[in-house]
Protein backbone atom coordinates (compact mmCIF):
# COMPACT_ATOMS: atom_id res chain seq x y z
CA UNK A 1 0.00 0.00 0.00
CA UNK A 2 1.37 3.43 -0.94
CA UNK A 3 0.37 6.66 0.72
CA UNK A 4 -0.68 9.27 -1.87
CA UNK A 5 1.64 12.10 -2.86
CA UNK A 6 1.39 14.99 -0.44
CA UNK A 7 3.15 18.35 -0.24
CA UNK A 8 3.70 18.31 3.54
CA UNK A 9 5.93 16.22 5.79
CA UNK A 10 3.23 14.34 7.72
CA UNK A 11 2.94 11.21 5.52
CA UNK A 12 6.61 10.40 6.14
CA UNK A 13 6.27 10.32 9.94
CA UNK A 14 5.47 7.12 11.83
CA UNK A 15 2.16 6.85 13.70
CA UNK A 16 2.38 7.23 17.50
CA UNK A 17 1.65 3.55 18.20
CA UNK A 18 4.57 1.29 17.18
CA UNK A 19 2.13 -1.59 16.67
CA UNK A 20 0.84 0.28 13.61
CA UNK A 21 4.25 0.66 11.93
CA UNK A 22 4.40 -2.67 10.13
CA UNK A 23 0.99 -2.43 8.49
CA UNK A 24 1.33 1.24 7.61
CA UNK A 25 2.82 0.78 4.15
CA UNK A 26 5.61 2.83 2.62
CA UNK A 27 4.74 6.42 1.64
CA UNK A 28 5.67 7.60 -1.83
CA UNK A 29 7.82 10.66 -2.43
CA UNK A 30 6.90 11.51 -6.01
CA UNK A 31 8.95 14.20 -7.73
CA UNK A 32 8.85 15.96 -11.07
CA UNK A 33 11.44 17.44 -13.37
CA UNK A 34 10.89 20.94 -12.01
CA UNK A 35 12.23 19.83 -8.60
CA UNK A 36 15.62 18.79 -9.98
CA UNK A 37 17.69 21.88 -9.19
CA UNK A 38 20.67 22.00 -11.53
CA UNK A 39 21.90 25.49 -10.65
CA UNK A 40 21.55 28.16 -8.02
CA UNK A 41 22.68 26.02 -5.08
CA UNK A 42 25.80 27.50 -3.49
CA UNK A 43 27.56 27.49 -0.14
CA UNK A 44 26.44 30.38 2.10
CA UNK A 45 29.08 32.19 4.10
CA UNK A 46 28.05 30.50 7.33
CA UNK A 47 26.74 26.98 6.79
CA UNK A 48 27.70 25.26 10.04
CA UNK A 49 25.01 23.23 11.76
CA UNK A 50 22.47 20.59 10.79
CA UNK A 51 20.45 20.79 7.57
CA UNK A 52 17.61 22.25 9.64
CA UNK A 53 19.51 25.54 9.68
CA UNK A 54 19.33 25.93 5.88
CA UNK A 55 16.40 26.44 3.49
CA UNK A 56 14.71 23.14 2.70
CA UNK A 57 13.57 21.73 -0.58
CA UNK A 58 10.53 19.46 -0.36
CA UNK A 59 12.90 16.49 -0.50
CA UNK A 60 15.03 17.85 2.36
CA UNK A 61 11.95 18.54 4.48
CA UNK A 62 10.64 15.00 4.01
CA UNK A 63 13.98 13.32 4.64
CA UNK A 64 15.05 15.46 7.59
CA UNK A 65 11.75 15.39 9.46
CA UNK A 66 11.34 11.63 9.05
CA UNK A 67 14.99 10.94 9.91
CA UNK A 68 14.84 13.13 13.02
CA UNK A 69 11.69 11.37 14.20
CA UNK A 70 13.37 7.96 13.86
CA UNK A 71 16.29 9.27 15.89
CA UNK A 72 13.94 10.46 18.65
CA UNK A 73 12.16 7.09 18.60
CA UNK A 74 15.43 5.23 19.18
CA UNK A 75 15.54 3.29 15.91
CA UNK A 76 19.27 3.94 15.49
CA UNK A 77 22.08 2.07 17.24
CA UNK A 78 23.12 5.30 18.92
CA UNK A 79 21.94 8.88 19.23
CA UNK A 80 23.94 11.12 16.94
CA UNK A 81 24.76 14.45 18.52
CA UNK A 82 26.74 17.30 17.03
CA UNK A 83 30.04 15.81 15.90
CA UNK A 84 33.33 17.42 16.84
CA UNK A 85 34.79 18.61 13.52
CA UNK A 86 38.06 20.10 12.36
CA UNK A 87 39.69 20.97 9.04
CA UNK A 88 43.17 19.49 9.07
CA UNK A 89 45.94 22.02 8.37
CA UNK A 90 47.49 21.53 4.95
CA UNK A 91 46.89 21.80 1.23
CA UNK A 92 44.14 19.20 0.96
CA UNK A 93 41.53 20.58 3.36
CA UNK A 94 40.48 17.28 4.94
CA UNK A 95 37.32 17.55 7.05
CA UNK A 96 37.82 15.25 10.06
CA UNK A 97 34.97 14.31 12.41
CA UNK A 98 35.03 12.35 15.64
CA UNK A 99 32.40 9.58 15.55
CA UNK A 100 33.28 7.14 18.31
CA UNK A 101 29.86 5.49 18.44
CA UNK A 102 29.94 4.45 14.78
CA UNK A 103 33.37 2.89 15.23
CA UNK A 104 32.14 0.84 18.20
CA UNK A 105 28.50 0.03 17.49
CA UNK A 106 28.13 -0.42 13.73
CA UNK A 107 27.19 -3.87 12.45
CA UNK A 108 30.16 -6.08 11.68
CA UNK A 109 30.84 -6.38 7.94
CA UNK A 110 29.75 -9.54 6.17
CA UNK A 111 32.26 -12.21 5.24
CA UNK A 112 33.07 -11.00 1.73
CA UNK A 113 35.96 -12.36 -0.30
CA UNK A 114 35.30 -11.17 -3.84
CA UNK A 115 34.20 -8.02 -5.64
CA UNK A 116 31.87 -10.29 -7.65
CA UNK A 117 30.36 -12.23 -4.75
CA UNK A 118 26.75 -13.36 -5.23
CA UNK A 119 23.90 -12.16 -3.01
CA UNK A 120 23.33 -14.48 -0.05
CA UNK A 121 19.79 -14.33 1.41
CA UNK A 122 21.03 -15.98 4.63
CA UNK A 123 23.30 -13.02 5.41
CA UNK A 124 21.93 -9.74 6.75
CA UNK A 125 20.15 -7.82 3.99
CA UNK A 126 17.58 -5.05 3.66
CA UNK A 127 14.66 -7.48 3.69
CA UNK A 128 15.50 -8.03 7.38
CA UNK A 129 15.32 -4.46 8.68
CA UNK A 130 12.98 -3.38 11.46
CA UNK A 131 9.58 -1.76 10.81
CA UNK A 132 9.90 2.00 10.71
CA UNK A 133 13.44 2.13 9.24
CA UNK A 134 12.10 2.98 5.76
CA UNK A 135 11.35 6.70 5.38
CA UNK A 136 9.73 6.70 1.95
CA UNK A 137 9.83 5.37 -1.58
CA UNK A 138 11.63 7.71 -3.99
CA UNK A 139 9.59 7.67 -7.17
CA UNK A 140 9.93 9.79 -10.28
CA UNK A 141 6.78 11.18 -11.85
CA UNK A 142 5.60 8.85 -14.64
CA UNK A 143 6.93 9.71 -18.08
CA UNK A 144 9.35 12.36 -16.86
CA UNK A 145 10.75 13.86 -20.10
CA UNK A 146 14.31 13.18 -21.27
CA UNK A 147 14.85 10.12 -19.10
CA UNK A 148 14.17 6.43 -18.97
CA UNK A 149 11.64 5.24 -16.43
CA UNK A 150 13.28 4.45 -13.10
CA UNK A 151 12.50 1.66 -10.69
CA UNK A 152 11.38 2.71 -7.24
CA UNK A 153 14.07 3.28 -4.62
CA UNK A 154 13.50 2.85 -0.89
CA UNK A 155 15.07 5.55 1.28
CA UNK A 156 15.84 4.09 4.72
CA UNK A 157 17.88 5.13 7.72
CA UNK A 158 21.43 3.90 8.19
CA UNK A 159 21.14 2.70 11.78
CA UNK A 160 24.84 3.50 12.34
CA UNK A 161 24.93 7.04 10.93
CA UNK A 162 28.20 8.74 10.06
CA UNK A 163 26.54 12.16 9.85
CA UNK A 164 23.19 13.90 10.12
CA UNK A 165 20.53 12.57 7.73
CA UNK A 166 22.55 9.47 6.78
CA UNK A 167 20.28 7.29 4.66
CA UNK A 168 20.54 4.33 2.30
CA UNK A 169 19.04 4.31 -1.20
CA UNK A 170 17.97 0.74 -1.91
CA UNK A 171 16.33 -0.59 -5.11
CA UNK A 172 13.47 -3.03 -4.43
CA UNK A 173 15.06 -5.27 -1.75
CA UNK A 174 13.16 -8.43 -2.67
CA UNK A 175 15.08 -8.61 -5.96
CA UNK A 176 18.16 -9.69 -3.99
CA UNK A 177 20.58 -7.60 -6.04
CA UNK A 178 24.29 -7.90 -5.12
CA UNK A 179 26.38 -4.80 -4.48
CA UNK A 180 27.02 -3.99 -8.14
CA UNK A 181 26.11 -0.50 -9.36
CA UNK A 182 23.17 -0.42 -11.77
CA UNK A 183 21.95 2.52 -13.90
CA UNK A 184 18.63 2.91 -12.07
CA UNK A 185 20.32 3.09 -8.67
CA UNK A 186 22.91 5.61 -9.87
CA UNK A 187 20.23 7.74 -11.53
CA UNK A 188 18.28 7.84 -8.27
CA UNK A 189 21.43 8.86 -6.40
CA UNK A 190 22.24 11.71 -8.78
CA UNK A 191 18.64 12.91 -8.79
CA UNK A 192 18.54 12.82 -4.98
CA UNK A 193 21.45 15.28 -4.98
CA UNK A 194 19.57 17.43 -7.51
CA UNK A 195 16.44 17.30 -5.32
CA UNK A 196 18.27 18.73 -2.32
CA UNK A 197 18.76 22.46 -1.85
CA UNK A 198 21.61 21.76 0.61
CA UNK A 199 25.02 22.00 -1.13
CA UNK A 200 26.40 19.42 1.28
CA UNK A 201 24.00 16.57 0.53
CA UNK A 202 26.14 13.88 -1.09
CA UNK A 203 25.57 10.35 -2.34
CA UNK A 204 28.11 7.55 -2.67
CA UNK A 205 28.70 3.89 -3.42
CA UNK A 206 31.18 1.36 -2.03
CA UNK A 207 31.79 -1.82 -4.00
CA UNK A 208 32.53 -5.15 -2.40
CA UNK A 209 36.21 -4.93 -1.53
CA UNK A 210 35.74 -1.16 -1.35
CA UNK A 211 34.41 -1.48 2.22
CA UNK A 212 30.77 -2.19 1.42
CA UNK A 213 29.68 -4.04 4.56
CA UNK A 214 26.42 -5.46 3.13
CA UNK A 215 26.23 -7.36 -0.16
CA UNK A 216 22.81 -6.00 -1.14
CA UNK A 217 22.65 -3.15 -3.65
CA UNK A 218 22.58 0.22 -1.89
CA UNK A 219 23.97 3.73 -2.04
CA UNK A 220 24.64 6.11 0.85
CA UNK A 221 23.30 9.65 1.16
CA UNK A 222 24.11 12.14 3.91
CA UNK A 223 24.48 15.82 4.78
CA UNK A 224 27.84 17.39 5.59
CA UNK A 225 27.93 21.15 6.19
CA UNK A 226 31.44 21.56 4.78
CA UNK A 227 33.05 21.93 1.40
CA UNK A 228 35.13 18.96 0.29
CA UNK A 229 38.28 18.94 -1.87
CA UNK A 230 36.65 17.03 -4.74
CA UNK A 231 34.05 19.76 -5.39
CA UNK A 232 36.53 22.02 -7.14
CA UNK A 233 39.65 19.94 -7.66
CA UNK A 234 41.25 20.63 -11.07
CA UNK A 235 41.22 17.94 -13.74
CA UNK A 236 42.46 17.16 -17.21
CA UNK A 237 40.51 15.50 -20.05
CA UNK A 238 41.37 11.92 -20.97
CA UNK A 239 39.36 11.68 -24.20
CA UNK A 240 38.92 14.08 -27.14
CA UNK A 241 35.27 14.85 -26.35
CA UNK A 242 35.97 15.61 -22.69
CA UNK A 243 33.56 13.02 -21.30
CA UNK A 244 36.15 11.54 -18.94
CA UNK A 245 38.56 13.56 -16.84
CA UNK A 246 41.29 12.71 -14.37
CA UNK A 247 41.30 14.38 -10.96
CA UNK A 248 44.98 14.55 -10.11
CA UNK A 249 44.71 16.52 -6.88
CA UNK A 250 45.00 15.00 -3.43
CA UNK A 251 43.70 13.10 -1.55
CA UNK A 252 43.60 10.53 -4.38
CA UNK A 253 43.49 10.59 -8.19
CA UNK A 254 40.08 9.66 -9.53
CA UNK A 255 38.01 9.60 -12.70
CA UNK A 256 35.65 12.56 -13.04
CA UNK A 257 32.32 12.51 -14.88
CA UNK A 258 30.31 15.74 -14.99
CA UNK A 259 26.82 16.84 -15.96
CA UNK A 260 25.23 20.27 -15.79
CA UNK A 261 21.84 18.81 -14.90
CA UNK A 262 18.93 16.55 -15.86
CA UNK A 263 18.26 15.52 -19.44
CA UNK A 264 20.10 13.54 -22.12
CA UNK A 265 23.50 14.61 -20.77
CA UNK A 266 22.68 13.04 -17.40
CA UNK A 267 21.54 9.82 -19.07
CA UNK A 268 24.81 9.67 -21.02
CA UNK A 269 26.79 10.18 -17.81
CA UNK A 270 24.94 7.32 -16.11
CA UNK A 271 25.72 5.03 -19.05
CA UNK A 272 29.42 5.95 -19.01
CA UNK A 273 29.79 5.54 -15.26
CA UNK A 274 28.07 2.14 -15.22
CA UNK A 275 30.17 0.91 -18.13
CA UNK A 276 33.23 1.89 -16.13
CA UNK A 277 32.04 0.14 -12.95
CA UNK A 278 31.05 -2.93 -14.99
CA UNK A 279 34.61 -3.09 -16.29
CA UNK A 280 35.98 -2.86 -12.76
CA UNK A 281 33.63 -5.57 -11.49
CA UNK A 282 34.44 -7.86 -14.41
CA UNK A 283 38.15 -7.46 -13.65
CA UNK A 284 37.66 -7.92 -9.90
CA UNK A 285 38.78 -4.37 -9.08
CA UNK A 286 37.28 -2.72 -6.00
CA UNK A 287 36.02 0.84 -6.32
CA UNK A 288 34.28 3.75 -4.61
CA UNK A 289 32.07 6.44 -6.09
CA UNK A 290 31.01 9.88 -4.87
CA UNK A 291 28.27 12.19 -6.18
CA UNK A 292 28.41 15.87 -5.22
CA UNK A 293 27.51 19.28 -6.52
CA UNK A 294 30.67 20.76 -7.96
CA UNK A 295 32.50 22.80 -10.55
CA UNK A 296 32.85 21.80 -14.20
CA UNK A 297 36.05 19.96 -15.20
CA UNK A 298 39.20 21.91 -15.95
CA UNK A 299 41.27 24.48 -14.11
CA UNK A 300 39.05 25.01 -11.10
CA UNK A 301 39.73 25.88 -7.47
CA UNK A 302 38.37 24.75 -4.09
CA UNK A 303 36.07 27.79 -3.97
CA UNK A 304 34.66 27.36 -7.49
CA UNK A 305 30.91 27.73 -7.99
CA UNK A 306 28.77 24.60 -7.86
CA UNK A 307 27.43 24.63 -11.42
CA UNK A 308 26.55 20.96 -11.86
CA UNK A 309 27.05 17.42 -10.62
CA UNK A 310 30.42 15.73 -10.27
CA UNK A 311 30.60 11.93 -10.13
CA UNK A 312 34.04 10.75 -9.05
CA UNK A 313 35.10 7.11 -9.41
CA UNK A 314 38.15 5.63 -7.69
CA UNK A 315 39.63 2.22 -8.52
CA UNK A 316 41.50 0.84 -5.50
CA UNK A 317 43.00 -2.20 -3.82
CA UNK A 318 40.50 -4.65 -2.41
CA UNK A 319 40.04 -4.47 1.35
CA UNK A 320 37.65 -6.71 3.25
CA UNK A 321 36.40 -6.04 6.76
CA UNK A 322 37.10 -3.26 9.25
CA UNK A 323 40.76 -2.49 9.85
CA UNK A 324 41.25 -2.38 13.61
CA UNK A 325 43.70 0.12 15.02
CA UNK A 326 43.53 2.61 12.15
CA UNK A 327 42.20 6.13 12.61
CA UNK A 328 39.67 5.62 9.80
CA UNK A 329 38.76 3.15 7.08
CA UNK A 330 39.16 4.25 3.46
CA UNK A 331 35.92 4.26 1.48
CA UNK A 332 33.78 6.79 -0.39
CA UNK A 333 33.85 9.53 2.28
CA UNK A 334 37.57 9.42 2.94
CA UNK A 335 38.57 9.47 -0.73
CA UNK A 336 36.43 12.62 -1.10
CA UNK A 337 38.18 14.29 1.85
CA UNK A 338 35.70 13.54 4.69
CA UNK A 339 37.34 11.57 7.50
CA UNK A 340 35.05 9.97 10.14
CA UNK A 341 37.59 9.20 12.89
CA UNK A 342 37.02 6.42 15.43
CA UNK A 343 38.80 7.57 18.60
CA UNK A 344 39.49 10.80 20.48
CA UNK A 345 43.22 10.10 20.50
CA UNK A 346 43.37 9.69 16.72
CA UNK A 347 41.18 12.74 16.23
CA UNK A 348 43.43 14.97 18.31
CA UNK A 349 46.66 13.69 16.75
CA UNK A 350 45.66 13.18 13.10
CA UNK A 351 47.70 15.10 10.53
CA UNK A 352 47.29 15.59 6.81
CA UNK A 353 50.40 13.49 6.15
CA UNK A 354 49.06 10.59 8.24
CA UNK A 355 45.67 10.75 6.52
CA UNK A 356 47.28 10.75 3.08
CA UNK A 357 49.44 7.78 4.04
CA UNK A 358 46.38 5.73 5.03
CA UNK A 359 44.52 6.65 1.86
CA UNK A 360 47.40 6.11 -0.54
CA UNK A 361 48.06 2.66 0.93
CA UNK A 362 44.65 1.65 -0.47
CA UNK A 363 45.30 2.80 -4.04
CA UNK A 364 46.32 0.67 -7.01
CA UNK A 365 49.96 0.49 -8.02
CA UNK A 366 51.00 2.94 -10.77
CA UNK A 367 51.07 0.12 -13.33
CA UNK A 368 47.59 -1.09 -12.37
CA UNK A 369 46.25 2.47 -12.36
CA UNK A 370 47.61 3.09 -15.87
CA UNK A 371 46.01 -0.13 -17.09
CA UNK A 372 42.61 0.85 -15.66
CA UNK A 373 42.89 4.36 -17.09
CA UNK A 374 43.67 3.04 -20.56
CA UNK A 375 40.72 0.66 -20.41
CA UNK A 376 38.24 3.33 -19.30
CA UNK A 377 39.49 5.76 -21.95
CA UNK A 378 39.03 3.04 -24.56
CA UNK A 379 35.45 2.45 -23.36
CA UNK A 380 34.56 6.15 -23.59
CA UNK A 381 36.32 6.60 -26.95
CA UNK A 382 34.54 3.58 -28.37
CA UNK A 383 31.20 5.10 -27.35
CA UNK A 384 32.08 8.38 -29.08
CA UNK A 385 32.82 6.76 -32.48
Amino acid sequence: MAIPHDTNETPYLLPPNSEDWEGRGVPDFIYGKEELMAGGIQWPRNVLGTPASLPHSRFDAALCSAWQQRMELGLFRYRLGELQTQTLPGAVGFVAQLNVERGVQRRRPQNIRSVRQAFDPEQFNFNKIQPGEVLFRLHREPLLPDALQQEDILVMINVSPLEWGHVLLVPEPTYGLPQRLLPGALRAGVEAVLLSSHPGFRVGFNSLGGLASVNHLHLHGYYLAHRLPVEGAPSEPLDPAGHLHLLQALPAPGFLFYTSGPGPDLESLITRVCRATDYLIDHDIAHNLFVTRGAPPGKTSPSSALTGIRVILWARKSSFGIKEGEAFNVALCELAGHLPVKTSLDFSSLTEAAALSLIQACLLSPAQAEEVQAALVALVTQEEQ
